[in-house]
């Protein structure tokens, strides 16, 4: 006989958490469309001590480079650094033959520089946070 599983909340769940219900979800995609090949990429901007100051890191699947994360160290911001990141990223997405990137950001964040470079809106969450909005860019590269 076999049993229910148990319920349980845990806030702030480990990698090896995430790891196990996203493996789950891994096999039931790859079973549905197989060829996801999902994998996780960064690029880093290090100083001279190699502590890491800014950089871009995200995943591909199905042949799509999601960012999930940008950033530069407030001391660096304004010096091109970020342009920089987006453009290695395409270059790197374009060698690697994926078909577009994409990404999330918020209203009061930076849609006006995706936009700038070459990024276009698909969708929007109105009020997310209270009063602003979640903007979604893709960037197709074939």
């Amino acid at each position: 006989m076999t049993h229910a599983p148990r319920l349980e909340f845990v806030d702030e769940p480990g990698s090896a958490d995430i790891e196990a219900v996203t493996a789950i979800l891994g096999a039931a995609a790859e079973a549905q469309r197989p060829g996801g090949n999902y994998r996780d990429y960064g690029f880093l901007l290090k100083n001279e001590a190699g502590v890491i100051v800014g950089g871009l890191t995200g995943y591909v699947l199905y042949d799509w480079m999601f960012i999930q994360f940008i950033a530069i160290s407030e001391d660096l911001r304004g010096q091109g650094f970020g342009k920089l990141l987006i453009e290695q990223a395409e270059i790197w997405a374009r060698a690697e033959g994926l078909g577009g990137m994409w990404l999330d950001t918020f209203a009061f964040q930076a849609p006006d520089f995706y936009r700038a470079l070459g990024f276009t809106e698909f969708g929007t969450i109105e009020d997310h946070p209270a009063g602003s909005r979640r903007i979604f860019f893709q960037k197709r590269l074939t």
